[in-house]
């Protein structure tokens, strides 16, 4: 018997219709859980994109304002090959996002107008995994995770953020659950399987941005992330490839 082994990975719910995933950055969905966007858009669940800047700041050869725009085309092709029609910017600016009031009101604002019974976003915690030497999150990262788990409660609480009702938001109290993407203590997951190919050409989307960053052959360095992303935790999901979340309830 292996002693203090990691438990089996749940099935993510599927009794629900519309998710609001809240990441940073374009891309930062398609690294993470496009996969099981892919799987859900299938079955028919409206899935809408959230992010809080449009990237301007990811490649250091472009000036933000040739980078922004671009980064943006590349995020709504993106999302649209994974069956996301609609991708809403909050324009904070991309490496400096502040956790604060400002952000938990844009994102309480998206969840109020969006209405979802699912919101999804990315590791917000320190660094990425849980072992020595694990690489360090991004401020932004932190700050969006953790607003987003925040604005969750905050999109119900019509006394917090009364300008929102003032707008026509009215308050929605109808979020059950907050998953986070690419979590070093996942509890639920998706099989990657049915969507794993259109995950890779959903990443793919982002050429400029991954030409940027690496020397590899595009499609090959995407397929080889997303297949060894999606296959660690596979020995805890019945040895199917996975999509990870830790699971929030509300």
């Amino acid at each position: 018997m292996i002693e203090n082994a990691d438990p089996d990975l749940l099935d993510m719910p599927r009794d629900w219709q519309r998710a609001l995933a809240v990441v940073a950055h374009p891309d930062d969905l398609e690294y993470g859980c496009a996969a099981a966007v892919a799987d859900w858009t299938d079955e028919g669940k409206e899935v809408v994109y959230v992010l809080a800047t449009r990237g301007e700041a990811g490649i250091d050869t472009l000036a933000p304002d040739v980078c922004g725009p671009l980064r943006e085309r590349e995020q709504r092709d993106s999302a649209a090959v994974v069956g996301v029609g609609t991708v809403d910017f909050l324009d904070h600016r991309d490496g400096v996002i502040e956790y604060g009031l400002g952000l938990r009101r844009d994102i309480a604002a998206a969840i109020r107008r969006h209405r979802p019974e699912l919101v999804i976003t990315l590791n917000h915690r320190d660094t990425w995994g849980g072992g020595p030497g694990a690489p360090w999150n991004t401020p932004d990262h932190l700050a969006v995770g953790r607003a987003t788990l925040d604005a969750a409660a905050d999109a119900g609480n019509r006394w917090i953020f009364p300008e929102l009702t003032a707008q026509g938001l009215e308050p929605w109290n109808g979020v059950r659950w907050v998953a986070v993407a690419a979590s070093s203590t996942p509890t639920h997951a998706v099989d990657a399987t049915p969507g794993l190919d259109r995950a890779v050409r959903s990443l793919l989307c982002h050429r400029a941005y991954i030409e940027a960053l690496t020397d590899e052959d595009p499609e090959e360095y995407v397929r080889s992330f997303l297949t060894s992303a999606t296959s660690r935790a596979a020995a805890r999901f019945g040895d199917r490839p996975a999509v990870t979340f830790e699971l929030f309830g509300r």
